[in-house]
């Protein structure tokens, strides 16, 4: 396929899922520019050889003359700042994201007349590090992108976002920004809420404890050693769905505590996370073929099929 094709990428936020987008687009053959807030992260991708700004305005005017797919890649707080700049100067370019959760961006994307062109996008990776200096192409490769197929999405931006995760090495999963947003809660959220209490848990035995720590603890700590702001920023928006989880991960733990203490039996508690854990490492995707963008239900056969473990390989 030729840069043509393809089409520019212009992202926005070069922080280690942007900017890893950023040079895996570059990489893949894409025209590839963005935009950064911070001098010092500009500067470290320019060193680099990427042509990333801290002019927003200048970068988004030439994405719109060169209809970029423009791909924001900041903490929830920030999206409505760029949203705002997006709708007065760049507003027929297609749109996408790789923010965290899927409805609170949809809601702003709507509240600026852009859902016209958005397709909501969240790849399922990352690690405990931050900033252009963890960045790596590499990142997506063998990864699940979440794309969203929401009543109303267009096939052609939809066919964009598509391309660019395949391009990036990614398994793309059809999903409701609603079921993303549970989903996320169960498997993403939820585990930053626990990986902090047990963090908080083994600091509280002390020395001994913290000396006495192996291979359990690192592992269920592992993403607590993200920075606190990002964490808040990746979980808090999707209070709600995260809040119902809790509950339940909450009532799990008080069932287990208070068989523990009646007659020591933790039996219940550990054959069903052994049975979670089994289905996780058992999982397969099948491959969703047959389905054009833009004929027929197709919005609906992509939804069925993500909801029932298919993934797109190809487009």
């Amino acid at each position: 396929m030729s840069i043509d094709e393809r089409g520019a990428v212009c992202v926005l936020g070069t922080g280690l899922i942007g900017g890893s987008l950023l040079r895996a687009a570059a990489a893949a053959g894409y025209v590839a520019f963005g935009y950064n807030r911070s001098e010092s992260g500009v500067s470290a991708a320019r060193r680099d050889g990427f042509d990333v700004s801290d002019d927003l305005s200048a970068v988004l005017i030439r994405a719109a003359g060169v209809d970029a797919l423009l791909v924001i890649a900041v903490p929830m707080p920030a999206v409505d700042y760029l949203l705002a700049d997006i709708a007065t100067l760049a507003p027929g370019c297609p749109l996408t994201d790789v923010v965290s959760v899927k409805g609170p961006v949809l809601d702003a994307v709507r509240k600026h007349g852009l859902e016209a062109r958005y397709v909501g996008g969240h790849p399922m990776t990352g690690t405990a590090e931050s900033g252009w200096a963890a960045t790596d192409a590499g990142l997506f490769a063998d990864a699940v992108w979440a794309v969203g197929v929401d009543e109303g999405t267009q096939a052609e931006p939809w066919s964009r976002v598509v391309r660019l995760a395949l391009d990036c090495g990614s398994l793309v999963v059809p999903v409701l920004a609603e079921e993303h947003d549970q989903a996320v809660a169960r498997i993403s959220h939820l585990p930053h809420v626990l990986a902090e209490t047990l963090a908080a848990a083994g600091a509280a035995g002390g020395k001994l404890a913290l000396g006495l720590a192996a291979g359990s603890f690192r592992d269920g700590t592992r993403v607590a050693g993200t920075a606190p702001d990002l964490v808040r920023a990746i979980c808090e928006p999707n209070a709600a769905a995260l809040g119902r989880v809790l509950d339940e991960a909450i009532e799990t733990l008080v069932t287990a505590r208070d068989r523990l203490r009646v007659n020591g039996d933790l039996r219940e508690l550990v054959e069903v996370g052994y049975r979670g854990r089994t289905a996780y490492d058992d999982r397969t995707h099948w491959e969703i073929t047959g389905i054009t963008p833009g004929t027929g239900d197709w919005l609906g056969e992509l939804h069925r099929a993500g909801q029932d473990g298919g993934v797109l390989r190809a487009l």
